[in-house]
């Protein structure tokens, strides 16, 4: 059976957090909240790791992880950026919101869109995730928590685990979170474009 931390939702325990970090590191799968609602996280370019997340959610290779970042410095080093683009993600982040933007060298080719050579980035607005990425000290590979069946993502961290068992490695319980994703921003052509709508307010983008 993965473990279960339950985490102070405003101050979370750093000893906890470091833990999570470790366990990403040694080629684990844990689940962490978010602004929007729980995900799956594991270590940027692990493969087998990306494999597990990709069997529990029952999704082929061609499946989109989001490359979840600390702040605006960390997302330039994964993804070309122009000004305008700049002013945009400076204007929304951290918040609910995935963008599409065209990968770097440092991001893995199997992690981009094959075609498009794009990665979706994003910087969630909570607390956990912040200080568990500042622990790790790199993004995490990230996908929505939503299992084979289900037409909402799950929400509350015990079901989480008594669900998910020993297939995932670690469950931090950060409280009840959403049921609604992030809104995906396409930011890789010459204009913003709403590939899907979600929690993040998407106005900004229209017109």
């Amino acid at each position: 059976m993965g473990v279960l931390l339950t985490l102070h939702p405003v101050n979370p325990e750093v000893r906890s957090l470091k833990r999570a970090a470790e366990i990403v590191r040694t080629g684990g799968v844990i689940v962490y909240p978010t602004d929007s609602c729980y995900a799956f996280g594991c270590a940027l370019g692990d493969k087998p790791a990306m494999e597990r997340i990709a069997a529990l959610r029952e999704v082929d290779k061609h499946h989109h992880f989001t490359l979840v970042c600390r702040d605006l410095s960390e997302i330039a080093r994964y993804a070309r950026v122009e000004n305008w683009q700049y002013r945009l993600l400076k204007a929304c982040t951290p918040g609910a919101y995935t963008f599409l933007l065209a990968a770097t060298n440092e991001v893995p080719r199997r992690l981009q869109n094959p075609k498009r050579r794009t990665i979706g980035i994003r910087v969630p607005d909570h607390v956990v995730p912040l200080q568990l990425l500042a622990e790790l000290n790199e993004p995490l590979m990230s996908s929505t928590l939503l299992l084979p069946g289900d037409d909402y993502p799950l929400t509350d961290a015990t079901e989480i685990h008594a669900r998910l068992g020993a297939r995932v490695d670690l469950v931090l319980d950060g409280g009840n979170c959403g049921l609604e994703p992030t809104s995906v921003i396409d930011l890789s052509g010459s204009v913003p474009v709403v590939v899907r709508e979600g929690k993040g307010d998407i106005s900004r983008f229209s017109g």
